[in-house]
């Protein structure tokens, strides 16, 4: 089998895997992105993020796309509203105006990273059907048409089903025990504006029982809501989301009793269903240093997204990997050690905090176990 060689080779086009080709970029080190999607458009990039000024805002400053990003900033998503199952408004806060955590939109953010990047960086339609080391720290990346690559540093940034994670570690994820259907609600204003003034503006949590409402506004107009339950693993999988009428009254039954304007939130969804089980690797997942290979973003330490910490992760991770391939030149073992020395402690406590998440939103207390939790980050 022919193969092209290619110095540094990142599996995953996602937001992690551009943030490091642009942050090498800057420093005049290319990389080739595979992606198994067609195109940059060909599916929904999922709803809004709030990116912390620490991780997520600090990574694109090293990619140098700080500007791009505050200008598709979402006006007013840092606020929170927690409300309980007979929609009582138990916390009600505006946005700061800090931003310590501006929202944008997922797609948005991708479309920044995708136009910082030269024509040809990413290699659509790549999908990965085997890696495979070479010795000396090479690699050879096989895709589904029979082309091979052969690349010196592989970086797997290709999410929790990783195809590179099995080089390092025989750790996979596991079921966390609670599974999202999300809903959208369109032009909301107009088609849907009870709701609308329900949600608000920013971040919105309605929650009692093991399970609840969490939805955001959207830069488009519209209502992202996830629904949250404790289910079996195999629950998801169980409805058909070719009916919507009959997703609808599944989750129904699951919020009996709870204040119609929030049941409606179910009732005048728009469009289908999506199910979607959280899994999560170990806390503390890691491996031994093994040469020519890495991982960042949910590769790395896939986590439930109850810290608002993952896309943040994937950012950081991608620059702190690029700036050290760019502080040791030629050191390419060097650089990962380098890297890893940061990444592993700070996934690790991350990843505590999303599990002790998922614990508080989903508590017999809830939402007062909220509440208590945003009352200690304000005393913080």
């Amino acid at each position: 089998m022919s193969s092209t060689h290619h110095p540094i080779v990142i599996v995953g086009g996602g937001l992690g895997g551009l943030t490091l080709a642009r942050v090498l970029h800057v420093a005049g080190v290319e990389a080739v992105v595979l992606d198994l999607e067609a195109g940059p458009h060909v599916r929904s990039q999922g709803g809004m993020l709030d990116l912390h000024r620490e991780s997520g805002q600090e990574a694109l400053h090293a990619a140098g796309l700080h500007e791009q990003f505050r200008a598709k900033v979402h006006p007013g998503g840092e606020a929170v509203r927690v409300l309980d199952r007979d929609a009582t408004v138990l916390l009600d806060e505006e946005d700061p105006g800090t931003y310590e955590r501006p929202e944008i939109d997922r797609g948005d953010l991708r479309d920044i990273l995708l136009r910082s990047l030269p024509e040809g960086t990413v290699r659509w339609h790549s999908k990965v059907t085997e890696v495979r080391a070479l010795g000396s720290g090479r690699h050879r990346v096989t895709l589904d048409d029979g082309t091979a690559l052969t690349t010196d540093l592989l970086v797997g940034a290709d999410g929790a089903w990783s195809r590179v994670r099995p080089l390092l570690s025989a750790a996979r994820p596991s079921y966390t025990g609670i599974s999202f259907v999300e809903l959208d609600l369109v032009d909301a204003d107009a088609r849907h504006p009870e709701a609308a003034a329900l949600i608000g503006g920013g971040m919105f949590f309605a929650l009692g029982g093991h399970k609840g409402f969490l939805a955001h506004r959207e830069t488009d107009g519209s209502l992202h809501v996830y629904t949250a339950l404790r289910v079996a693993e195999e629950w998801p999988a169980s409805l058909d989301v070719t009916d919507p009428d009959s997703v609808k009254a599944t989750l129904l039954a699951e919020f009996a009793g709870w204040a119609p304007a929030l049941r409606a939130l179910i009732t005048e969804a728009d469009g289908p269903a999506v199910p979607r089980p959280i899994h999560a690797l170990p806390v503390g997942h890691r491996w031994p240093r093994t040469p020519g290979v890495t991982l960042l973003g949910d590769a790395a330490h896939l986590m439930s997204p109850f810290a608002g910490e993952g896309a943040n992760l994937a950012l950081i991770d991608a620059a702190d990997l690029g700036r050290a391939l760019v502080a040791h030149p030629g050191d390419t073992e060097a650089a990962l050690a380098a890297y890893e020395a940061i990444l592993f402690p700070r996934a690790e406590s991350t990843a505590r905090d999303s599990a002790h998440g998922l614990d508080v939103l989903f508590h017999d207390r809830a939402p007062g176990t909220l509440i208590e939790m945003f009352a200690a980050f304000a005393e913080e």
